[in-house]
């Protein structure tokens, strides 16, 4: 008995019928069929087929105008921004850009008699063994500038090869205000009495770093001037015991404003707002090796390794020659009086010492100083701060510096 011809959906018997050959119809067959088979498991229909070819077309019109264009379409170059894969740029564009870290521009405007010198030594060190640019200048003593003396040191700074950490004595400077980026700012401060008094002993004898180094500092300085008694600078009212010149750590942070140098509320609010808008870390020269913590953990591109650097008995030794010499504690009444009369210093000095406490709790760093004394009390020495200096054994400081780089 036969078997029944299977028809063909267009009519008229099936042509092949155990399936299409492998390879789909021969080219003399008229008529295509409307489903063809190339492979077992690969079947498509003439609109697949139709969606293919227009894909493609678009791939080299796009390719087209790639090359006649001089290079790819701003799209392509997001696109390759986004995905970060695509090689034109490095083939034929600009050397990819410095990874730089966050933030690349700090500046440390430093308080004077504030540990200052301890810290830019360590920042040498640092600056060494991190790669970041350390910029520093030979200006000490011009910390209020013009408007036209502004602008200018704000470029310099601002064109530094970044990462970089600018440090100077001067008063706080708005970027911004210039038209310049507004970098990090960090600074450390002391208690006021402490500050002054160590800078009173040191403009007249110095430090343990030289005999002479306070003939060289002040060489117009009367002699009567040089030993003039603590206790009676301060009772008689002299100008360097007075006001304004006892109006000192608010001005660093206040900013260039003439009202930032006259002591008052003004100078003292202003000063507070940049603290918590412009410094990312205000820290207290009592708590040094707290504040090298959080900045280690604040800034590690810059800080990394420091509170080791400064606990190495070398480093310590190199410290204590910068230690003011010959320092005297004035009598209870004086140090009333200087109290009463830097009372904005000492209102702005518990502010940022809040602030730091503040900053330590949430870092899990507890605080061992009690609520603020109604009155100041002298600060007890620390190795930093020792009276006594420590035999050098004739060691050579810049070769101590070298050894340190090369570790």
């Amino acid at each position: 008995m036969k078997k029944k011809q299977q028809q063909h959906p267009g009519g008229g018997a099936d042509p092949w019928p155990h399936g299409a050959p492998l390879g789909g119809a021969p080219p003399g067959l008229g008529g295509w069929k409307r489903r063809v088979s190339l492979l077992p498991f690969l079947r498509f229909s003439l609109r697949d087929y139709g969606f293919c070819m227009a894909v493609l077309l678009v791939f080299c019109l796009g390719s087209l105008f790639y090359q006649l264009s001089g290079g790819p379409p701003r799209f392509l170059l997001d696109l390759r921004q986004y995905l970060g894969n695509s090689t034109y740029l490095d083939d034929h564009g600009p050397p990819p850009s410095k990874v730089l870290p966050f933030p690349s521009q700090v500046v440390y405007n430093r308080v004077g008699k504030c540990g200052s010198r301890t810290v830019v030594l360590l920042l040498r060190i640092l600056s060494e063994k991190h790669g970041f640019n350390l910029v520093t200048s030979d200006i000490h003593n011009k910390t209020r500038l013009t408007k036209n003396e502004q602008m200018e040191l704000i470029k310099n700074i601002s064109t530094a090869e970044q990462p970089y950490l600018f440090t100077r004595h001067v008063h706080f400077l708005n970027f911004s205000r210039f038209g310049g980026d507004q970098p990090v700012y960090i600074n450390i401060i002391r208690d006021p009495v402490n500050r002054f008094l160590s800078n009173y002993f040191f403009r007249r004898f110095g430090d343990w770093r030289g005999e002479q180094n306070h003939m060289i500092r002040t060489p117009s300085m009367r002699q009567e001037e040089r030993y003039l008694d603590i206790n009676e600078c301060i009772l008689e009212n002299y100008p360097e015991c007075s006001n304004p010149r006892l109006f000192y750590i608010i001005p660093y942070f206040c900013g260039q404003h003439p009202r930032c140098r006259e002591p008052g509320e003004w100078a003292l609010e202003r000063a507070k707002l940049n603290v918590n808008e412009n410094f990312l870390l205000v820290g207290i020269l009592e708590e040094l090796e707290d504040v090298l913590l959080l900045l280690e953990r604040f800034l590690p591109h810059y800080f990394k390794g420091v509170l080791s650097i400064y606990k190495d008995p070398e480093h310590r030794k190199l410290g204590n020659m910068t230690v003011t010499v010959k320092k005297t504690v004035p009598s209870p009444e004086a140090v009333q009086i200087l109290y009463q009369r830097m009372r904005y210093e000492y209102e702005f000095y518990h502010y940022v010492k809040e602030q730091f406490h503040l900053l330590k709790r949430k870092f899990g760093l507890k605080s061992h100083v009690s609520r603020p004394p109604l009155r100041p009390q002298f600060f007890i020495p620390t190795p930093l701060e020792t009276e006594e200096p420590i035999d050098d054994e004739n060691q050579d400081d810049e070769k101590w510096l070298e050894d340190i780089y090369k570790r």
